[in-house]
């Protein structure tokens, strides 16, 4: 059963990291495999502890629906421009584009906090005079913890899961909001006040607001 599953299954992962993980996952799925020690290469090879940034664009679907597709993609295009060179600017690295979203890592909470509050106050002052089907209206969501990342293609854990939830459903315009472990890791960051919001997402204990001098 084991060789045909490979033989047949379609390739979920590519570039050298990713196919080496691929066929590790292979060899765990072989009956009496020792998940345990397959688990340890793996966090070995591809473990590390970093901090994800996942940010959503709030409003974005009634404006395609309104104003079309060359709308969308000029939002797209304003945001990227404005957005990514602060990502860059505090050590970060965007990782993933998906339609109105993007996927950034960085090395520490602080980088990452400081970014989002530089974007914040980047699209703040873009949208000042701009029509309001026009405006960048961001909303961000951060994790930070254990994670799995296959070089510069993708990263993958629990707290990912978490800032990917915070920035896209619990986050509004203007907001930034944490999990508990980037609350804690940042401690008294100058600057930086947090609120706990009632809801966490699934794959983490508490969420923060973060709040900042605007």
């Amino acid at each position: 059963m084991a060789g045909k599953a490979g033989r047949t299954a379609r390739s979920i992962l590519h570039g050298p990291s990713q196919r080496r993980l691929e066929r590790l996952i292979h060899q765990r799925m072989r009956p009496g495999a020792d998940k345990q020690k397959i688990d340890r290469r793996i966090w070995k090879l591809f473990g590390g502890r970093w901090c994800v940034m996942f940010t959503d664009l709030s409003g974005f679907s009634r404006h395609v629906a309104r104003f079309g597709i060359i709308h969308f993609l000029q939002t797209i295009y304003a945001s990227e421009c404005l957005l990514q060179p602060i990502i860059e600017n505090h050590g970060g690295l965007v990782m993933k584009f998906e339609g109105d979203s993007f996927l950034a890592v960085f090395g520490n909470p602080l980088g990452a906090a400081r970014a989002a509050v530089e974007m914040q106050r980047a699209v703040k002052a873009y949208n000042r005079g701009m029509p309001p089907e026009e405006k960048v209206l961001l909303c961000a969501g951060i994790g930070y913890g254990p994670m799995l990342r296959l070089a510069d293609a993708d990263i993958f854990g629990a707290e990912v899961n978490a800032a990917a939830k915070l920035g896209e459903d619990f986050a509004k315009s203007g907001e930034i909001l944490v999990t508990g472990n980037v609350r804690k890791a940042l401690g008294r960051a100058p600057g930086l006040r947090f609120a706990r919001i009632a809801k966490a997402p699934p794959g983490a204990k508490a969420a923060y607001r973060m709040k900042w001098k605007q």
